[in-house]
C-alpha cells in the first residue's frame, strides 16, 4: 500500500496481520552555528536548516485516531519556541499476536532519534503539521 497520507499510515498499520505500534519522532528546523551566509538566508527564506529531534512518543493505531489527535497531544508537550514541522513515523511489528509494548519501542525510538540527528532519516514516513507526507532532496 502507497502512503499518500497519515490516514493512510493508520489504515496500513491497522491492517498488518500482527499488532502493530508506531513511532513518532516530532523534529524542528535549525540553522547549525557554523551555517555560511548563504544558508542563513536560505534558512531565513524557510528553506534549509538541519532537523532537530525535539520529542518522540509511541502508539498503537488504536490509540490514535487521527493525525489532528497526535498533533493536540503534541501541543500538550511542546515547550514555546520548540515547536515541530515534521514527524517522522515508523512500525514495530508484534509477534505471535502479541503487540509491542511501549518499552519494547524504547530502543527503536532512540535508534530513530539518533538516525534523525545524523541526518539519517530515508528509512521513517515524514508528516508535515498537516499529515502529509513530505519529500526531500
Amino acid at each position: 500500500m502507497e502512503i499518500t497520507s497519515f490516514d493512510d499510515l493508520l489504515m496500513a498499520a491497522r491492517q498488518q496481520p500482527e499488532p502493530q505500534r508506531l513511532l513518532f519522532v516530532f523534529a524542528a528546523a535549525e540553522l547549525p552555528d557554523d551555517a555560511t551566509p548563504a544558508q542563513r538566508a536560505r534558512f531565513e527564506a524557510g528553506q534549509g536548516g538541519a532537523l532537530v529531534p525535539r520529542m518522540c512518543v509511541d502508539k498503537t493505531p488504536q490509540e490514535l485516531p487521527s493525525f489532528a489527535a497526535l498533533v493536540d497531544e503534541a501541543q500538550q508537550f511542546t515547550a514555546p519556541g520548540h515547536d515541530w514541522i515534521i514527524v517522522f513515523a515508523a512500525a514495530l511489528s508484534g509477534t505471535l499476536h502479541k503487540a509491542p509494548t511501549s518499552a519494547d519501542a524504547e530502543a527503536p525510538l532512540q535508534r530513530m532519534v539518533d538516525a534523525i540527528k545524523g541526518g539519517a532519516h530515508g528509512a521513517y514516513i515524514p508528516f508535515d503539521r498537516s499529515g502529509q507526507p513530505v519529500r526531500f532532496g
